[in-house]
């Protein structure tokens, strides 16, 4: 490969057009090396001290860390706990029909603002879907139809609704516990007579309230 021509000499005739003086070849040769001297990296600079100087070091840096709260929350009763310290057991003298009937009263008018007044112009399926998502602490519910007949035609006031049961009191101030599962419940509200399916409801009242329920023909026991 050919060495590329690094300087040429001007002519005269292109000097005076410049403008440019000619120099003498040495002054010429000197200001060359220098030049290539500043361009060219000299290997021998690559020490210790010029990387210090000219270059950045990036030095080991940690995260400050944030000082935790002493923040202590409050921590509720397990299930354990629950069932040793009887939360959910009513007492023999609570267990009383005349001491439901105003949480019944408090229920009624619960779903009757959550159905609109219910109105005799409200069409079932309105009502329906309402009650399925409502809460029926108070409700006075009625066995329609079981696979255990014992249970059928039982009738009393909701007191306590589990994932897998109702408690209800008797007009007789009997506590009773009726399993959902295999069980259809009517309840009544203003000449609306709805009925519940058990399988369909073993839900705790909370979890009922985010769920999306299908509408589906016939349910059987």
């Amino acid at each position: 490969m050919e060495e590329a021509l690094i300087q040429a000499k001007i002519s005269p005739e292109l000097g005076k057009v410049l403008g440019v003086q000619p120099q003498i070849n040495s002054k010429a040769k000197s200001l060359t090396e220098a030049f290539l001297k500043n361009s060219i990296q000299n290997q021998d600079r690559h020490n210790l001290k010029a990387m210090l100087t000219h270059k950045a070091v990036v030095l080991g840096y940690a995260r400050p860390k944030k000082s935790k709260r002493n923040s202590k929350k409050a921590k509720g009763l397990n299930a354990r706990q629950k069932r040793a310290m009887k939360v959910f057991q009513i007492k023999p003298e609570d267990q009383r029909y005349q001491l439901f009937l105003p949480l019944h009263e408090l229920w009624r008018q619960y779903i009757t603002d959550l159905c609109g007044g219910l109105k005799p112009t409200c069409s079932p399926q309105f009502v329906q879907q309402k009650l399925l998502k409502a809460d029926f602490h108070g409700a006075i519910i009625t066995v329609v139809r079981s696979k255990c007949p014992s249970y059928v035609g039982t009738t009393g006031i909701l007191v306590q609704e589990f994932k897998h049961v109702f408690k209800i009191i008797t007009e007789e101030d009997k506590l009773k516990v009726i399993p959902k599962r295999n069980s259809v419940f009517a309840v009544e509200i203003n000449g609306f007579v709805s009925h519940i399916y058990g399988n369909k409801f073993e839900q705790r009242a909370s979890e009922r309230s985010a769920k999306k329920f299908k509408v589906r023909g016939t349910i059987d026991l």
